[in-house]
């Protein structure tokens, strides 16, 4: 079989599997297209190497990809990496916690240290500083002040067992202050000491009859010089404080006069809180030293 200009032949693909060739083994005696089977080679060898190039860079990309990503992994500081990942030196030990020293603001200054030994309670005092003014209120109740008298001879200023205590125990000097209301008088005596203890036994020691002397005069009469009156004892610190309750008219107290015992505790009321803030006034100043 011969194949001519018009005749139906088969292409021969280099690419295409079972693509018949351009010879055939027949006994037709033709021989085989050189020129075609050279030019098919050529192209098939440099489509080969084409791929090879190709196929070459992929890979060098992808090594270069592959050093860059360890690179980068190496050297990255992700925080979401895993923690065993990182550096030993990278992070402090968990030992290393700071520590301080401790601290702690002083205790408050008692203010009763301070009025209970002559040592420490050194601020200015007298009649007119213990009790300032002209009057004081307590409540609803308005005292109105009357002479004041101050000496270092306790015994002096008090009367029945009250002059023995106070020697016995050390008083230093005595201040007196009368206060009036509604025909009341009531003498309020503080006698001082150098220290608490003395204050303390002079109070345990005084009895019903340790009775400070009445204090009258600026406008107030004599009282409780016969008359029978309402007496209190009491201390704080260093101080002992005593007063003395009657009647300006002359009258004497019973248990039913309870204006007079209002009186009396009033003023007693107000000596502690005098001596109280005596004591807070030095303490706040030393704080502030």
């Amino acid at each position: 079989m011969s194949y001519g200009q018009g005749g139906s032949q088969s292409q021969w693909d280099p690419w295409k599997p079972n693509s018949e060739q351009p010879w055939n083994s027949g006994a037709d005696g033709q021989s085989p297209d050189w020129a075609a089977l050279a030019e098919a080679s050529e192209t098939r060898n440099k489509r080969r190497r084409l791929l090879f190039i190709g196929g070459g860079a992929l890979a060098v990309v992808g090594v270069g990809a592959a050093v860059a990503m360890a690179v980068v992994s190496a050297n990255s500081d992700d925080p979401n990496r895993p923690t065993s990942s990182l550096p030993a030196s990278g992070l402090p030990s968990a030992s290393g916690t700071p520590s301080f020293a401790p601290t702690s603001a002083p205790p408050p200054l008692d203010p009763k240290e301070f009025v209970s030994s002559k040592t420490k309670d050194t601020a200015p005092n007298g009649p007119n500083v213990m009790f300032p003014g002209t009057q004081l209120t307590m409540g609803s109740a308005v005292y109105k002040k009357g002479a004041t008298a101050d000496t270092q001879d306790c015994a002096a200023a008090t009367q029945g067992t009250l002059p023995k205590v106070l020697k016995d125990n050390g008083c230093t000097r005595l201040m007196r202050v009368t206060y009036t209301r509604n025909g009341m008088a009531v003498t309020v005596g503080v006698g001082v000491f150098d220290s608490e203890a003395q204050a303390l036994k002079a109070k345990k020691a005084a009895d019903k009859k340790s009775i400070v002397r009445a204090l009258s005069g600026k406008g107030v009469p004599a009282f409780c010089n016969a008359a029978i009156c309402r007496s209190t004892t009491n201390s704080y610190g260093r101080y002992a404080y005593f007063t003395l309750t009657g009647f300006t008219n002359g009258k004497d107290v019973t248990t039913k006069d309870t204006p007079v015992f209002t009186a009396g505790d009033d003023l007693a009321e107000f000596t502690f809180q005098q001596i109280r803030k005596r004591g807070e006034a030095q303490a706040s100043a030393a704080a502030e030293r």
